[in-house]
């Protein structure tokens, strides 16, 4: 198990490190988790880092080259090892943006994912476009103005599909384990297990389509989060909220 240093800079105590905003936190063995921005209007996902000597396994990018850029710095500030593997729990902007700023890392990733994201990578992304498009369909207004806020700028910017895609489930070398599930919110969504820590990640799988496609009776997928519960997990990760117990996961989907 990767214990923090004292090495990088910015302030930390325990398992904790905070670089520019982003805070890096341990939360069980192995499993650090940065959470994503309270304010829904920023559309920021959290981050997880499964430390491993051999490297880090990056469970999604951050919404933008700059988030990732932070999280780097925060892992650097709590002595992880430096990413190798890049998984995305789905293909959705906020949890693949960062990707291009991540080096020397292997994007893993669910199949479908794969052509959804050759699509987004081939359009002329930049504000003019994002305005463009909000003009043409409203709807897209929200998504697209959290897109032009989180990016800085298009200089080196690119949408970077998975390298290395998998249908049901994979295990990377490090133990972590990938598991498709899908679901209504995107059709490549993945879980993603820490067995030694008892954490699975949950991404946004059990989420409602996302706004611009959500329907009046569309809501949390409830059955699809009774089915992920198991006694070997202790905690539960989604990626716009802070983490549940199991107990808690329970109460919340039988209520």
């Amino acid at each position: 198990m990767c214990q923090p240093t004292r090495s990088g800079q910015g302030p930390r105590t325990g398992g904790r490190a905070i670089i520019d905003g982003i805070t890096i936190r341990q939360l069980a063995g192995r499993v650090w988790i940065s959470p994503g921005d309270p304010d829904p209007a920023n559309v920021q996902a959290g981050v997880a880092v499964v430390a491993d000597e051999r490297g880090s396994v990056v469970v999604d990018a951050g919404h933008s080259p700059a988030h990732a850029r932070a999280i780097q710095a925060a892992m650097r500030a709590a002595g992880l090892p430096p990413a190798r593997w890049l998984v995305y729990t789905h293909h959705h902007w906020d949890h693949v943006w960062g990707a291009c700023a991540w080096p020397d890392v292997e994007i893993v990733g669910h199949v479908a994912g794969r052509e959804l994201l050759r699509q987004e990578a081939a359009r002329p992304w930049s504000h003019r476009y994002l305005r463009e498009q909000v003009r043409a369909n409203p709807r897209l207004g929200p998504s697209f103005r959290a897109r032009a806020l989180a990016m800085e700028g298009w200089d080196g910017f690119a949408i970077l599909p998975p390298g290395r895609t998998f249908a049901d489930e994979l295990t990377l070398p490090s133990g972590v384990r990938l598991r498709h599930v899908g679901g209504g919110h995107a059709p490549d969504s993945t879980v993603v297990y820490v067995p030694d820590a008892g954490v699975a990640l949950l991404g946004d799988c059990f989420y409602p389509p996302p706004a611009h496609l959500r329907g009046s009776d569309d809501g949390l997928d409830l059955a699809m989060v009774r089915d992920l519960l198991d006694d070997d997990y202790e905690w539960y990760v989604q990626s716009h909220d802070e983490p549940v117990t199991l107990a808690q996961a329970r109460r919340l989907v039988s209520a």
